[in-house]
């Protein structure tokens, strides 16, 4: 576990050199996503273009800059132990505000599809206390994605 959390980090965060690929930061918060598409079982086209959707958004990125990322970081999700070597990028250097966001975009994934499935509840939840995020701003994202998809 923790010679993946090494590779990931000299693999995306190393100081020295030039940096290649993408922002470590993109990277986590679009494997975090790419995570709840696949918590209820089945990846449908709904759930992938909010992922999409989500990462356009937030990130201001061109429509192939947001495909490149994603095929990237449904390869760093698939190679994953846990979630700590994401949420830990994005404690480090996110604000509480940027990170709350987050939780609402996963919140949005979540419902995508019309449906909640409890295993998608659980993720956002340990993402949020991974990730420090109050219990109320949790529920308000909640809520907001709830009310959106209805």
């Amino acid at each position: 576990m923790l010679d993946g959390i090494r590779q990931f980090f000299d693999k995306h965060i190393k100081t020295t050199g030039t940096p290649t690929g993408p922002d470590p930061v993109q990277l986590a918060t679009a494997a975090l996503l790419i995570e709840m598409t696949r918590m209820d079982g089945a990846i449908d086209d709904v759930e992938r273009a909010k992922v999409m959707q989500a990462i356009e958004t937030k990130f201001k990125l061109p429509p192939a800059e947001v495909t490149e990322l994603l095929r990237l970081a449904e390869q760093e999700a698939q190679d994953a132990t846990d979630y700590f070597q994401f949420t830990s990028l994005c404690n480090d250097r996110l604000s509480m505000e940027q990170k709350e966001r987050l939780i609402g975009f996963l919140w949005e994934v979540a419902y995508a599809n019309g449906e909640l499935d409890k295993y998608e509840e659980h993720l956002v939840r340990k993402i949020a206390d991974l990730l420090y995020v109050p219990h109320a701003a949790f529920i308000a994202a909640k809520l907001r994605a709830r009310s959106a998809n209805s």
